[in-house]
């Protein structure tokens, strides 16, 4: 037996200006992980790739890995780079395999394809019209008619936080290898309502998507052999952008279906609990300064690096600094250009500069905002890291080159990429030590949550600047489908 094993996976902003070339699939490398690198990259992880890898074991499968590409959120992906990264997976399918297991994104939109997913599936099934395909998708899935169309069995994510990316992948692998054994014959039932859950209000430890991961959950252990609620990427200006629903049953069409209407009928009647409401920067930073005990977290929302944004506003920052908070550790402006400056004047230096604010954001109309900041140079990294988890526990993370400037009262990590801070090893990495800070201030919306809400004394949402704005009228929605809730308010679906 032999299986085809591939990860292509990005959340597209269309409203970012971050660039999307294959280079920044190759998270720190020089091109993306391919073969025998990309099998000891991700076995024993907690990836979906680690879940395939050991299916395929325990099957006694030969495995081909084609590519493992994977980039944070930011713009359009470039065609040459969907082109590399589809061509090198449909190569290995014409090859010749009995099954085909790929961990996905969902909402990839390149420069030709708003459904980048959907085309990848079209292609691989115009080459293997028999063979069965397993996809692990994220809870940020913008859900397409051909994803499903070109699939066998479909598993998205039941956390965020993503904490069970691994297990998503057993979801998505285990009804393909009970098809190839003959103990089931996977069916899906899929649809969507006219809805953008706002991000901020998509977490699980909250209303209403805590309750509906949950009957995710008891459907499949009532015999679903696979239930997914998508609460979909609203920062994606495509035409199916939004929430959506698969169940996948072991040949009962009409028990999927039922299924799916129950958890999208759910999803509709508490959409109102999906809108968020915010809260002005002023206000937030005022009730931060009575905070005794920290570590408290402040939320710069608007610049998210794990969903587009620059990662280099200052807006936020600079309110901080302004209020004159101390102890806080800022995680993170990505500003290359400061962190060559700080690697020329080296460790212990005095530097004053201007920091971030080097990217223009047309599609909200700013443009970058420098803020000239001071301070020593206290430490100068490679800034590469294995995630401690829960979240891609054993993975690398590479934030570039990076180094921490200290103003006094603020450590800042300066950063060559964008990533997001969801594993303490973004601090240590750098010789921060999280805990001992009254203030973190984070450019995260929800993923924060894995490795720091455990420790955080409370979280303080900041409304900043950035192309991940949490506030739905600055974003100029041309292509989603109307009318939709909230963008529209209407009482039918």
């Amino acid at each position: 037996m032999r299986v085809v094993i591939a990860q292509m996976k990005h959340e597209t902003n269309t409203f970012s200006p971050v660039p999307t070339p294959i280079a920044r699939f190759a998270q720190g490398q020089a091109m993306p992980y391919v073969g025998d690198e990309a099998y000891r990259a991700f076995k024993n992880t907690g990836s979906a790739i680690g879940a395939f890898i050991e299916l395929a074991e325990a099957a006694k499968a030969e495995i081909a890995i084609p590519i493992a590409a994977n980039a944070w959120p930011s713009g359009p992906v470039e065609s040459d780079a969907f082109e590399y990264m589809a061509e090198r997976i449909c190569a290995a399918v014409a090859k010749g395999c009995d099954a085909i297991l790929l961990d996905l994104h969902g909402a990839m939109v390149t420069q030709r394809h708003e459904d980048g997913e959907g085309e990848l599936l079209r292609r691989i099934r115009a080459i293997a019209p028999r063979t069965p395909i397993g996809v692990a998708l994220d809870m940020h899935t913008n859900l397409y008619p051909a994803m499903i169309e070109h699939a066998n069995a479909v598993a998205g994510y039941m956390t965020y936080p993503h904490v069970d990316v691994y297990e998503t992948g057993l979801r998505a692998g285990r009804p393909i290898f009970a098809l190839l054994a003959g103990k089931a014959r996977p069916t899906m039932a899929w649809g969507n309502r006219p809805m953008l859950p706002h991000v901020m209000r998509q977490g699980t430890d909250d209303f209403p998507n805590r309750e509906l991961q949950e009957r995710c959950r008891a459907m499949e252990r009532e015999g679903a052999l696979a239930a997914t609620l998508f609460v979909g990427f609203p920062h994606a200006d495509i035409k199916l952008a939004g929430l959506s629903a698969v169940v996948v049953t072991d040949g009962d069409q009409a028990l999927a279906e039922r299924l799916r209407d129950e958890l999208l009928d759910f999803a509709w009647r508490e959409r109102e609990a999906f809108v968020y409401r915010i809260e002005p920067l002023a206000q937030s930073l005022a009730r931060a300064a009575k905070a005794t005990e920290g570590p408290v977290v402040l939320l710069d929302h608007y610049d998210n690096a794990a969903s587009g944004g620059t990662m280099d506003t200052m807006a936020v920052l600079g309110a901080i600094l302004d209020a004159g908070l101390d102890n806080v550790a800022a995680f993170g402006i990505c500003d290359p250009w400061a962190v060559e400056q700080m690697v020329k004047a080296g460790v212990g230096a005095e530097i004053a500069l201007p920091l971030g604010g080097k990217v223009d954001m047309p599609s909200i109309g700013r443009k970058g905002e420098p803020r000239k900041v001071s301070g020593r140079v206290k430490l100068i990294s490679d800034g590469r890291f294995v995630n401690r988890g829960p979240m891609g526990k054993g993975t690398l993370s590479d934030m570039g080159r990076s180094a921490v400037l200290d103003t006094g009262k603020v450590e800042i990590a300066v950063l060559s990429r964008q990533i997001e801070p969801n594993d303490p090893g973004c601090f240590t990495a750098l010789g921060i030590e999280p805990t001992a800070k009254r203030f973190l201030m984070l450019k995260s919306r929800v993923h924060w949550r894995a490795a720091f809400r455990p420790i955080a004394k409370a979280e303080i949402e900041c409304a900043g600047v950035g192309v991940c704005t949490s506030d739905y009228g600055m974003l100029d929605f041309k292509h989603v489908r109307r009318p939709i809730f909230p963008l529209d308010r209407i009482n039918t679906p």
